[in-house]
């Protein structure tokens, strides 16, 4: 019995030295990993912003040395390891981050799963602008090539119908007039498609409001209305005139007058005149509203807000014509013949010509 106790008790100190070696080499793999992560880890001031690009295809290895470089974390490996915890190795996304150093590991991976920030350029379509100056806008903004942009905007009106069915009325598919003027942020790598969406749906939200029941009294749908207010907007520069040229136009059309107006006839021509010459009156054109009847088949520019309002809700007049007389933008209105005659007499004074 003796003996069996004294190799029981071999047998014992051989476990406890196996135990205490497996705690010593714990300890030492702990004290490594220890030096390993603490030489690995970079000194950082925290809170300072540092914009860090993560290229497409980078992986959790790659990502760490680049934001440990920069500061945002203090060790790669790390960096790596919580990756790996999280169970994050696929979804972290390429992209520029705008980023701090000194921030947590979690935060980091977060904000790298959640993908970068979507950049916008700011794009402004003034009041007026024609299908060719917004597609050139566009370009220069948002980089989207102007033919591009013109191929859709200038017949492609009916890729648009399903959300926007007035465009059914829309001359040859132009979008010329719905185009509506404001300021959009649009999304960086944006196409022509997206950018013409977003100002329809803008025309959508202005217009929802519009008082059609003038123009409808008189047999005009919202392509007419658009059509008139093109017309207002081109052919006004001072706001409290808008409402009185569109009287004159309700007043031509009722009377069965055509409308004569330089501005659809300049919508045509190349370049820019002050006044135009009697070969232009001449113009074959659909927009020549001096040889044919009634509105031009479609708007000459896109026009905002207020002169869509004033192509509704015309001034209470019987003004038939009006004569730009004033150096700010001013016309004089006039009923009769000899009035317009004494207008254009006061337009020649004023302006030399």
């Amino acid at each position: 019995m003796p003996r069996v106790r004294a190799r029981m008790g071999a047998a014992g100190v051989l476990l406890r030295v196996a135990g205490l070696a497996a705690v010593v080499a714990l300890v030492a793999a702990a004290v490594g990993w220890w030096y390993v992560m603490e030489r690995s880890e970079h000194r950082v001031e925290p809170g300072k912003p540092v914009q860090v690009e993560i290229p497409s295809g980078a992986g959790a290895a790659e990502i760490g040395e680049l934001l440990a470089e920069r500061g945002v974390v203090r060790s790669a490996v790390r960096f790596r390891l919580e990756v790996r915890r999280a169970g994050a190795g696929s979804g972290l996304r390429a992209g520029v981050y705008e980023l701090t150093t000194g921030m947590s590991y979690d935060a980091v991976i977060e904000r790298l799963r959640s993908g970068p920030p979507v950049v916008h350029v700011t794009l402004a379509v003034p009041e007026g602008f024609t299908v060719e100056q917004v597609a050139s806008r566009v370009e220069t903004v948002c980089g989207i090539p102007a033919a591009e942009f013109l191929a859709l905007a200038k017949g492609g009106g009916g890729r648009f119908e399903a959300g926007h069915p007035y465009l059914a009325d829309a001359y040859q598919g132009s979008l010329e007039g719905y185009l509506f003027p404001k300021t959009y942020r649009v999304p960086q790598g944006a196409g022509a498609e997206d950018v013409i969406g977003m100002l329809l749906e803008q025309f959508d939200k202005e217009t929802a409001s519009l008082d059609l029941r003038v123009p409808e009294s008189r047999g005009m749908n919202l392509h007419d209305v658009v059509t008139l207010a093109s017309m207002i907007e081109r052919e006004t520069s001072v706001a409290e005139e808008r409402a009185l040229v569109s009287s004159v136009i309700y007043n031509r059309l009722r009377k069965g007058m055509r409308l004569e107006i330089d501005a659809t006839i300049e919508y045509v021509l190349p370049g820019n005149r002050f006044r135009l010459r009697n070969s232009d009156l001449e113009t074959d054109s659909p927009y020549n509203t001096y040889r044919h009847d009634g509105l031009p088949p479609g708007a000459i520019g896109n026009p905002g807000l207020e002169c869509l309002k004033a192509a509704c809700e015309p001034a209470d007049t019987d003004y038939i014509y009006y004569v730009l007389t004033g150096k700010d933008g001013s016309h004089t209105f006039a009923r009769t013949w000899d009035e317009f005659l004494a207008a254009k007499r006061e337009s020649k004074r004023v302006f030399g010509r």
